[in-house]
């Protein structure tokens, strides 16, 4: 039985396109062991929780077994803004979230205890990202110190299109 990822996409104009190479990218790296779903997210130019909230327990309630999810940008913060406000029934066993924008709306004060029960978390981030700055990590790394936190030069916001260290984390997952 393949392994399923969940890849959700950044916001902005042209963002699924962008970031399906990244999709793309982790499913010929992954190989055929694994599935990694790719939803293309509504009205990306101006994203709203609630209606990504929507598309992500749409893909969410056809998959069965483990799940591995993956967020980029503000894909990430909203996939830690699910996990922290919605009641999850799948079975998630790692939680991999590159460049995600810190918003104090995103992580509650209660939400170390509810990630505490999340097997594994890590954070990806470029010290030269032009679109979230790398300050942002550091927020994310005092409110989840249990995360593996991942530190990048010259990689960007799109990490130059490589993910080779996401897939080695998940298939050690």
């Amino acid at each position: 039985m393949q392994k399923q990822v969940l890849f959700i996409q950044g916001a902005g104009e042209g963002a699924y396109e962008l970031d399906g190479v990244l999709s793309a990218y982790l499913q010929d790296a992954l190989g055929p062991e694994y599935d990694v779903l790719y939803p293309e997210m509504p009205n990306e130019g101006e994203p709203d929780y609630g209606t990504w909230k929507v598309q992500i327990e749409e893909f969410l309630s056809r998959l069965n077994g483990e799940v591995i999810l993956v967020g980029h940008s503000v894909g990430g913060s909203v996939l830690l803004k699910y996990l922290t406000h919605e009641k999850v029934t799948n079975h998630i066993t790692g939680v991999l979230l590159i460049a995600p924008p810190y918003d104090e709306s995103v992580l509650p004060e209660a939400s170390s205890l509810k990630f505490d029960q999340l097997p594994r978390m890590f954070f990806y981030h470029s010290r030269d990202d032009e679109i979230v700055p790398f300050s942002h990590l550091t927020f994310f790394a005092e409110k989840l110190p249990k995360a593996a936190i991942r530190k990048f030069d010259g990689r960007g916001h799109q990490f130059c299109n490589d993910l080779s260290e996401v897939v080695m984390d998940i298939k050690g997952l």
